[in-house]
């Protein structure tokens, strides 16, 4: 451990073009809950594809009993060291930005201002008829259970402005992400189990552009391969440790 953590910190001191690349791994030491883990959110709740959401009443309700369990972790989460380290790295020039696949905001919460979020954000919900938004905060007060919230402006059905089963990705969002790849000597994927895509083929598009790759996980990814240094620990010890300097 003491010789990768040492060689990604040089790695780190001799790269001016850094990438981040952030999965559920990053926000669960904030007390959010991850999706794929045992106890994480899909072994409590039957997932809504956006299928499902568009064409049925009992989706829509499911759908949104479910984001109305889940908020209050959502509402109490705030940003820990691994948010708070890539700021810092943000604020000294170093960092392009963070490509992410979590939906909570919490990398603009702690002070990173050029994020890319691959998923969305449930931060708000969005009008599937008119595409107006609001405050998820102000949507999550007034939601009753078993209520589905309808759009104030022309009564359309809202949903949380985040990639649902079965929803493409938005395109403009791609490009963006896979541009800072291209542009990248060094991806450090943190906490992501790369195996959701298109996500998961950013390192890869980073690498075939020439970039290194320092890898953070809890558990072996697939492309474990592909990194110059894998650390396999919790990410609040190791990447703190990783950018002190």
């Amino acid at each position: 451990m003491d010789a990768a953590l040492a060689q990604a910190r040089a790695l780190i001191g001799g790269s001016r073009r850094i990438l981040a690349f952030t999965g559920a791994g990053v926000s669960t030491p904030s007390g959010i809950p991850d999706f794929r883990s045992p106890g994480g959110v899909w072994s409590r709740f039957k997932p809504v594809t956006f299928q499902e959401f568009v064409a049925s009443d009992a989706g829509r309700r499911r759908y949104w009993e479910m984001r109305r369990q889940m908020w209050p972790d959502f509402a109490r989460a705030r940003p820990n060291v691994v948010h708070e380290s890539l700021a810092r790295l943000e604020a000294d020039g170093r960092l392009l930005g963070v490509v992410t696949q979590n939906i909570d905001g919490l990398h603009q919460l702690g002070g990173c201002s050029k994020v890319v979020e691959l998923h969305g954000t449930n931060r708000r919900a969005v009008c599937l008829d008119c595409g107006g938004e609001q405050e998820m905060a102000a949507v999550q007060a007034a939601l009753q259970p078993n209520q589905v919230p309808r759009c104030g402006a022309c009564s359309g059905y809202l949903k949380a402005a985040t990639i649902s089963f079965g929803q493409a990705l938005r395109p403009e969002v791609l490009r963006e992400a896979f541009a800072l790849a291209a542009s990248c000597d060094l991806l450090l994927a943190l906490g992501s189990s790369l195996v959701v895509y298109p996500a998961a083929t950013l390192p890869e598009a980073a690498r075939q552009a020439g970039a290194r790759i320092v890898l953070v996980n809890r558990d072996e990814t697939p492309l474990d391969h592909l990194a110059q240094v894998c650390l396999h620990a919790p990410l609040e010890q190791v990447v703190p440790a990783m950018l002190a300097a």
